[in-house]
């Protein structure tokens, strides 16, 4: 009587109903719609040359998402430092 294979250690598959975790990050970030919007650019033209303007607004909004929270750290960072 043969038992079912285990699953491999490195399949990454997730069911429909799991949230993918790097969606959660962008979701956070507030640029999840320029995410989906070249994700879409490339899924249709196969090709990220031709969906540069959606690279340069996804990365605008990266920049200024990982710029403010770094102001916010540090600011979090010197009230605590004062408080001790």
């Amino acid at each position: 009587m043969a038992s079912a294979p285990s699953p491999s250690p490195h399949d990454r598959s997730r069911s429909e109903d799991e949230d993918d975790p790097v969606d959660g990050m962008i979701s956070r970030t507030g640029c999840a719609e320029l995410h989906y919007a070249l994700q879409d650019c490339m899924a249709e033209h196969q090709d990220w040359r031709k969906c540069q303007t959606e690279v340069q607004k996804f990365k605008e909004c990266m920049t200024t998402y990982q710029n403010t929270r770094k102001e916010q750290l540090l600011k979090q960072r010197a009230s605590a430092t004062q408080s001790t």
